[in-house]
């Protein structure tokens, strides 16, 4: 099971970062900026081999299931 930020967000923050300083800005003016999207990955393979039982409604929230 994995809680984090998504990835793809961070890239598209990352660009927006890159752009603003080949555009002139100060790497030290711009923002820190927090992850605004973060996803719930549920690897039901590890949980059966490790022995776990997953409850329906965790499995639910998840933003991903890998069977």
């Amino acid at each position: 099971m994995s809680y984090g930020a998504n990835l793809s967000d961070q890239f598209w923050r990352a660009a927006d970062y890159v752009d603003r300083i080949l555009k002139g800005e100060k790497p030290g003016d711009l923002p820190v900026q927090a992850p605004t999207k973060y996803e719930l990955v549920i690897n039901l393979k590890t949980a059966k081999a490790l022995g776990l039982t997953v409850p329906q409604s965790l499995l639910a929230r998840a933003d991903e299931v890998i069977e």
